[in-house]
């Protein structure tokens, strides 16, 4: 007996059947999307969307590419998974060309961003007990307020959000919460022999895209060096030449101890995360003590490869760098006010919402979507704008004058206050 797959035709179809059957751990944008390419999305009633969005920065190349969709086409008719058990023919070509495209020692592969997070805690911790010579369950990790790396119970034990940590402890001891951008208190944190590591994002995606001064990256590196700790950068959302350089460490030219990558990796292909580090740090981690079923499977390698070799051929970072001033240019001009204040650095961007509606940011997200642009709120006051890096200079002109007629609605059919 064979099933036919049944595709939904109607929006209110759909996203009736999902309140219905699935859990409501998400609140999403009411838009039901059935196809993309390049910037664009398009929903079941055919109306085409530019993605500022980008899942959360996992399709930097573009919705299906078509190198990285032929390469996952290709690998997927002749072996797509053999775990770990085993050896396979592609696991150790990734592992060669990450790591030299990043210039580190060793890789470790997972699927998902926050397993890789959990990876490079894991990863910390036995090299604080085997190299560093911290006494036994009383290794630390230095985190910072607002910080989003995930929602797994060990994550959410650090995160600073009531809305991802409330009701689901207990929690997991052993970190400490800092401010962000502080190196005074990152240096007073560090006083504690039993830090091990310091886990930050080089820019807080989740909290706002929160750019820290300059000058952080370098001060973040000289202290660990000299406290004997790790390094941790989480560069899932801000690397892989989102904000135009390949991690944005690199913006000052700064090497961390610990690289965490995800999203980009597969170009919104399948889940892929790896971390980073060199052998004195990876070694550390010993057959048996560490691993995943999918982590590093052949399908995951193949597209890897494929979406780091994109990235780099196409220059796709230059044009993060051009086309982000281009549009935090743009957003400036609109002169709304509304704006608070206009971030980011390269295609990773945000402004923040003044109106005395909280609601406010998702009325406006929901005007630009009904105008064509699909983005979202974070924290309520807040909107990420982060497009997939192919986009041109002629895209980004037509999306903000779609922001700016967005905002003019909200302030006729909301106020000014």
């Amino acid at each position: 007996m064979s099933t036919k797959l049944m595709h939904t035709t109607s929006t209110a179809h759909a996203i009736e059947l999902e309140d219905k059957f699935g859990a409501h751990n998400y609140h999403p944008i009411p838009v039901v999307l059935e196809k993309g390419q390049g910037v664009y999305l398009w929903d079941v009633e055919g109306k085409q969307y530019f993605d500022f969005l980008s899942g959360y920065s996992a399709v930097n190349q573009g919705h299906c590419h078509p190198a990285i969709v032929q390469a996952a086409v290709d690998q997927v008719q002749k072996l797509t998974l053999t775990s770990r058990a085993f050896h396979s023919n592609l696991l150790g070509e990734y592992e060669k060309y990450i790591t030299n495209y990043f210039g580190y020692d060793k890789v470790l592969p997972m699927n998902t961003g926050v397993e890789a997070v959990e990876t490079a805690i894991k990863l910390a911790r036995k090299w604080g007990y085997e190299k560093k010579g911290v006494q036994e369950n009383q290794a630390r990790i230095l985190v910072c307020q607002n910080n989003f790396h995930g929602r797994t119970t060990g994550v959410i034990s650090f995160s600073s959000d009531p809305t991802a940590k409330n009701n689901f402890g207990p929690y997991i001891p052993g970190f400490e919460i800092i401010p962000y951008n502080d190196l005074p208190a990152l240096e007073k944190a560090l006083q504690d022999q039993n830090v091990v590591g310091f886990l930050f994002e080089p820019i807080q995606g989740e909290a706002g895209v929160i750019v820290p001064d300059e000058g952080y990256y370098k001060g973040i590196r000289i202290l660990c060096s000299e406290y004997n700790v790790l390094m941790i950068a989480d560069e899932i959302q801000t690397g892989l030449w989102r904000t135009g350089k390949a991690l944005a460490c690199d913006h000052e030219e700064v090497r961390p101890d610990v690289v965490i990558l995800g999203k980009a990796l597969s170009g919104g292909i399948l889940p892929i995360s790896a971390v980073l580090a060199d052998d004195e740090i990876m070694l550390t981690i010993k057959p048996g003590e560490h691993g995943s079923t999918y982590g590093g499977n052949p399908l995951s390698c193949a597209v890897a490869i494929k979406a780091l070799q994109v990235l780099r051929e196409e220059e796709m970072g230059t044009n993060a760098t051009v086309m982000g001033e281009r549009f935090r240019k743009g957003i400036q001009n609109i002169h709304s006010p509304f704006i608070r204040t206009v971030r980011g650095k390269g295609l990773l961007n945000a402004i923040e919402i003044e109106h005395s509606d909280p609601e406010a940011a998702w009325h406006i997200c929901l005007i630009m979507m009904e105008k064509g642009v699909l983005a979202k709120p974070t924290h309520n006051d807040k909107i990420r704008f982060a497009p997939p890096l192919v986009i041109n200079a002629e895209q980004i002109d037509k999306a903000v004058n779609i922001i700016s007629a967005s905002l003019k609605q909200f302030e006729t059919t909301y106020g000014k206050s």
